[in-house]
């Protein structure tokens, strides 16, 4: 028996009833039912004992668009929660809740990126600890691990003296043999592969040497780039980046004692500030200095002690540029203030003229601070001149004393070639330099004068085009050298790589261009040769270009560049470019 029931249950039911028949309702009745659809829905939950026995639908509001349908849950094949049936289910998410929501997505989202990025830390530490493992003793002369088995082989010392020094710790004071061979003059190469040295023993492959210095972009570091003023272009190491990645860089140009007499080291200093802001390398400061002079060495230990902060040094560059030489310099200078770098001066890496001496890095205690100073092995590269000729001529390509250009036009050639093939000027002569570079004169003016800036080791030939590759043929190993030997003449591949050069004349009384070879030196250009007493002539219309074919081994490169303003005529000529505010800021200060 049904119990009585309530006021609030009699107003429920009278709803419900008018719910139902709201199907017969049309026009402004519609209105009466949303209202009481609306006053239903105050309604905490509906009683059970109300809920409708039949599951037939039954419409509450019709449209020809839209219609919205209530279906009794009584019989309902889908199962429904208790709290769901009685109303007490979880409402839709508030705007604060949602943007509560998104805030701890993101905060977990920085959790996750701060757990991966020290993973990657730790790998990267992983990489550096298996690149330096400092737990080998290594040669303090060339950085090569030592070793007691393979006399030839670079680290090699006696069995007796290492076990003797490995008992009171002192294996880092030890030097191999093959050091001590370097130190009294020998040749002994020890780099092979792409970049390598042909001829003579290959321990170790230029690549190899490369992947030691990999470990830099990956340390706070601060880097000190050598380049040698003689191969400005084929040591400049143009995408060091690649090495040291985002660390501040020094750049250092060594062997300025080499450069001619009467030489404006502000010129020099210009000069290469320019072309390295064109190569859009940025450095912190650019230093002219002479490890054999010491000239500029003491600027440059004043800007490392200024910029190391807490870093360690790494001094970098290509093969042969002089950084143990320069190390050797920089120890002497700072050991006068610094006893860390006195002490060090005891054993400091061995210096040769062999590209590839260095080895492994050498870690140099040089500061009191406690950073350390690193020589690296040199970076080898293949289109350089050293790495197409044989290990006996090396010494050939190495300039030993100042330079002095030797220069030629039509009135220097000797008697009986100077009636020209082609008028009074150079059109149709070539220039032989020793056995590595041929250059043709396909258009040059009368005055045209072409000056040398090498080796003296390296003979300059000059004949007729015509016959040039008779005579090359004919005394390539005898007047034309290197290569020299009978085994290094049949093993030459010879000149392969050909270059067309044109070159613009842009003002007829400075030098139009240099033309610098890779690895050996540089061929200054001079349209109308100046002579005491006398300027130059203005050009016609067809007199604004020299054209030459230069012929170098393959892969050697050949570089067209502005004129290196050397001797006291480049005084005279250079010109300084004015600068904005704003490229004053950001050029890179000099120093010699």
């Amino acid at each position: 028996v049904d119990k009585p029931l309530t006021e609030e249950e009699s107003l429920f039911n009278s709803l419900w009833v008018l719910l139902s028949s709201s199907q017969s309702l049309a026009g402004g009745e519609k209105k009466f039912s949303t209202m009481a659809l609306r006053t239903l829905s105050t309604f905490p939950s509906l009683p059970r004992r109300f809920t409708r026995r039949e599951p037939n639908l039954t419409v509450v509001y019709r449209n020809p668009k839209t219609s919205i349908f209530c279906k009794s849950i009584a019989n309902s094949e889908t199962p429904v929660s208790l709290s769901e049936r009685d109303g007490f289910a979880a409402a839709a998410p508030t705007p604060g809740e949602r943007f509560l929501e998104n805030q701890r997505a993101h905060e977990a989202k920085k959790v996750v990126k701060r757990e991966i990025k020290k993973e990657k830390k730790k790998k990267k530490e992983e990489i550096v600890r298996k690149v330096v493992d400092t737990s080998v003793s290594c040669c303090y002369g060339c950085g090569a691990p030592l070793q007691t088995s393979d006399v030839d082989s670079p680290g090699f010392v006696d069995l007796i003296t290492y076990e003797l020094k490995k008992k009171h710790h002192q294996l880092r004071t030890l030097i191999c043999g093959r050091c001590q061979l370097l130190s009294h003059g020998h040749m002994i190469t020890a780099v092979g592969g792409n970049g390598g040295y042909p001829g003579g023993k290959q321990f170790v492959s230029a690549d190899e040497l490369r992947e030691k210095l990999s470990h830099l972009r990956h340390e706070k570091a601060l880097i000190v780039k050598l380049v040698d003023i003689v191969d400005f272009n084929g040591s400049f190491l143009a995408r060091v980046r690649d090495l040291v990645g985002a660390n501040p860089i020094i750049l250092v140009i060594t062997k300025i004692d080499l450069l001619p007499k009467g030489t404006d080291m502000n010129c020099i200093g210009d000069w290469v500030v320019e072309v390295t802001t064109r190569k859009k390398l940025n450095v912190l400061s650019v230093h002219l200095t002479s490890s054999k002079s010491l000239d500029g060495v003491s600027g440059v230990a004043s800007e490392i002690q200024k910029e190391k902060k807490g870093r360690d040094v790494y001094i970098l560059g290509a093969a042969n540029v002089g950084k143990s030489a320069f190390i050797n310099a920089l120890l002497k200078t700072m050991a006068e203030r610094d006893p860390a770098a006195a002490a060090a001066q005891k054993y400091k890496p061995i210096q040769s003229a062999v590209p590839g001496t260095t080895l492994g890095p050498i870690q140099i205690n040089a500061f009191l601070g406690g950073e350390k100073l690193y020589d690296t092995p040199g970076v080898h590269l293949h289109h350089r001149q050293a790495a197409v000729v044989h290990s006996d001529d090396l010494p050939a390509l190495a300039p030993q004393n100042r330079l002095r250009g030797q220069s030629f036009d039509i009135s220097t050639l000797p008697t009986q070639l100077s009636s020209s093939p082609n008028g009074e000027s150079l059109n149709g002569f070539t220039f032989f330099w020793g056995g590595l570079v041929r250059i043709d004169i396909l258009k040059a003016l009368p005055e045209t004068c072409f000056t040398f800036y090498g080796p003296k080791a390296l003979d300059i030939h000059v004949v007729p085009t015509k016959s040039a590759t008779d005579f090359y043929q004919k005394e390539l190993g005898v007047l034309l050298t290197p290569p020299s030997g009978k085994d290094q003449i049949q093993e030459w591949k010879g000149l392969q790589s050909h270059r067309l050069l044109q070159i613009e004349i842009i003002d007829s009384k400075r030098p139009a261009s240099d033309v610098a070879i890779s690895g050996l030196g540089w061929i200054s250009i001079e349209p109308i040769r100046k002579t005491r007493g006398t300027e130059p002539r203005d050009l016609n219309e067809a007199e604004h270009d020299i054209r030459i074919c230069v012929s170098v081994p393959k892969p050697v490169e050949v570089f067209l560049r502005p004129t290196l303003p050397i001797g006291a005529s480049g005084t005279e000529w250079y010109q300084y470019r004015e600068l904005t505010d704003k490229e004053e800021e950001v050029r890179p200060k000099l120093y010699f």
